[in-house]
């Protein structure tokens, strides 16, 4: 193994001077939140970086994010879906206290972000759909507990949850108490009314097609996913039993879901289908990726005292590579041509002697000179016909490229 010092001294580092206060509103950022560019991390010195910081702190926290999101999503859903004979009142109760609180964590959260840097939150559209979600599992569960009524008015954001009958039923007995329940199977099954003479339309219902547990898919939260299978592959038949203009929000979700599954299949299969990237590129956007994600952390998860901590920004980082790894890649270089640069040349030079690579440096400039100046003679000669000269300068011309190509 052999010990590298990375050369981005205080790139990482924050402002000694900060008012703790402020910075929870406005966090003060780092060279490092600061600069995200591709050229760092194509260098192994910019992957030593990422992996610093992600090992010492990132990893923790990238979980910690993770494990809130569904924590939020699993209280929310648990207690707006599972019907009330599974779940006691209580317990429903104690989840949208959950889900409010978990709520508004997310959304001071993004409302930092938001204040940070006004015009980049606006640029990615996400940002909206991640306060819609806060905004909307907030609202929901305040609304619930407060007036526990799940009606069409108030959706959330699953077709369960709007289309779920909202009283007891059978399928083997009809129930004149659940006329008023649009989501009850027997209200959606097809029937037959008595038309008069005068064309009036007798309103009790002459005949009734008894329903079955496909009359209304989404009475159940398995059949309800199938239900959207169903719908994301084109058959939309199971939503075809509300009318639309009687029901706007089906509409409403109808239309996102369309637009949100093709936005998302289109570039998963953009990115599936694109080979032209190379491999370093494909290294290098990975990493660009995680220092965004790293400078997220940083600036809107960590408290300001933990930015100031030597363990995670220190001035200096070092960091550790295997000898053989550091041996290919030099001759990778040297086979390339990119190792003899005028820059750290007392270093490379140490680096050769530790890895016991033989290498010596040759002025490829000087070599261009004299080359260019043997074939002017070449012209000449030709013109005099030297020839025995001549063939001496073709032998001193291909020893010189010999040289070039090692």
């Amino acid at each position: 193994m052999i010990t590298f010092m990375i050369p981005y001294i205080n790139f990482v580092n924050y402002s000694k001077d900060y008012n703790w206060f402020l910075e929870l509103i406005k966090p003060q950022p780092s060279p490092f939140t600061e600069t995200m560019n591709r050229n760092i991390y194509k260098t192994w010195n910019g992957e030593a970086l990422i992996n610093f910081k992600w090992n010492a702190y990132g990893k923790y926290y990238y979980a910690m994010i993770w494990i809130l999101f569904m924590a939020l999503l699993g209280c929310f859903t648990t207690a707006a879906t599972i019907p009330q004979k599974y779940i006691n009142e209580e317990v429903r109760q104690q989840l949208f206290i959950a889900s409010i609180i978990l709520g508004f964590i997310h959304l001071i959260l993004e409302i930092r972000q938001f204040f940070y840097k006004i015009i980049e939150w606006f640029k990615n559209f996400w940002n909206i759909f991640d306060i819609i979600a806060y905004v909307l599992s907030i609202y929901t569960s305040i609304y619930w507990l407060q007036t526990n009524d799940k009606n069409n008015n108030n959706f959330a954001h699953a077709f369960y949850i709007l289309l779920s009958p909202k009283s007891e039923f059978s399928l083997e007995q009809y129930n004149t108490n659940n006329n008023d329940d649009p989501n009850n199977p027997w209200n959606l099954a097809p029937s037959y009314s008595q038309i008069d003479n005068n064309g009036n339309i007798n309103s009790n219902p002459l005949m009734i097609q008894i329903p079955d547990g496909n009359t209304n898919l989404f009475m159940d939260f398995k059949t309800s996913l199938f239900a959207t299978y169903l719908f994301l592959i084109g058959d939309s038949s199971a939503l075809s039993n509300w009318t639309y203009t009687e029901n706007p929000s089906i509409a409403v979700l109808i239309v996102l879901f369309s637009l949100l599954i093709v936005i998302y299949l289109m570039n998963l299969l953009i990115g599936l289908l694109s080979n032209a990237i190379e491999e370093d590129n494909n290294r290098v956007s990975y990493l660009m990726q995680t220092a965004e994600i790293l400078a997220e952390i940083e600036l809107f998860y960590l408290l300001p005292n933990q930015r100031r901590w030597q363990t995670w920004f220190p001035e200096v980082i070092h960091y550790y590579a295997d000898a053989d790894k550091t041996r290919e890649e030099i001759q990778r270089l040297i086979k390339e041509g990119e190792w003899d640069t005028k820059e750290f040349t007392e270093m490379r030079n140490d680096l050769l002697k530790v890895l016991k690579i033989k290498h010596n440096p040759i002025d490829n400039e000087a070599i261009m000179e004299k080359l260019k100046s043997h074939d002017e003679k070449l012209e000449k000669l030709e013109k005099l016909d030297k020839l025995e000269e001549l063939e001496k300068l073709k032998e001193l011309e291909k020893l010189l490229k010999e040289i070039c190509a090692k």
